[in-house]
């Protein structure tokens, strides 16, 4: 089973995926701009 979680109500934009209990990938866009809090 896949699983993608997204947050994006929040101050801080995050989003995760999930396969077969294991998580594969896992971000947060403050890594890409390099802002605190960026959302």
């Amino acid at each position: 089973m896949k699983i993608l979680g997204i947050s994006s109500f929040y101050h801080d934009s995050a989003a995760a995926l999930v396969v077969d209990g294991q998580v594969v990938a896992a971000v947060q866009e403050e890594r890409f701009t390099r802002k605190k809090h960026d959302a």
